[in-house]
């Protein structure tokens, strides 16, 4: 159910990498509580760099960006892990394990894979990893960047229905490739060219 409040708000955003081709111009945004926004486009169109503005590595020519706690789930979880870590010590560098066993429960992720490395799980284990992490930081914004992109079509699919159970708590920026995927699943779409 999605709820009044937004997690993030942005106003007349204006950025580019050159001044004669911002990449966007008095782009705003509201996402809420409970809901589910996607943002498309070919590659070049800025969605990754939407995400980089709001988690504060680039800065606006224009315009403003409120948001609430946020955490990240990227495209590739082998590239977000540190290889010579476990993944329990990996969480807890960045958050409480509190409520993990529920989470784990949630995903369909046996607790004992959080003992091992990440070389040691397959791609769809450690996505579910990394969005345990993600929800553990205790965000109200989850920003997923091509969340299901590495794994095949029946875990895409499991990954994408545990992240919209997540939704009850939190408000996802999602950014994709596939627009099936985001009629599926968005209460919004936005199209960037």
């Amino acid at each position: 159910m999605i709820s009044s409040k937004p997690v993030l708000k942005i106003e007349n955003l204006t950025f580019g990498y050159t001044k004669d081709r911002p990449l966007y111009k008095n782009f705003s945004l509201t996402l809420h509580e409970g809901e589910i926004v996607t943002i498309l486009g070919p590659s070049g169109s800025g969605k990754s760099t939407l995400f980089e503005l709001i988690a504060g590595n680039l800065k606006p020519w224009e315009g403003r960006i409120e948001k609430e706690s946020f955490s990240q789930v990227f495209q590739d979880p082998y590239s977000s892990f540190h290889p010579t870590y476990t993944i329990i010590n990996q969480i807890e560098d960045v958050a409480g394990t509190s409520g993990c066993e529920e989470l784990c429960a949630d995903m369909v992720f046996d607790p004992q894979l959080l003992q091992k490395l990440p070389h040691e799980l397959s791609g769809g284990q450690l996505q579910r990893a990394s969005i345990i992490r993600a929800l553990l930081m205790g965000p109200k914004l989850l920003l997923a960047d091509e969340p299901t992109s590495a794994l095949d079509n029946l875990i895409q699919l499991d990954v994408m229905k545990l992240l919209l159970r997540t939704l009850k708590s939190v408000g996802i920026l999602m950014i994709t490739h596939d627009r099936e995927l985001a009629r599926w699943c968005s209460d919004k779409i936005v199209e960037l060219s």
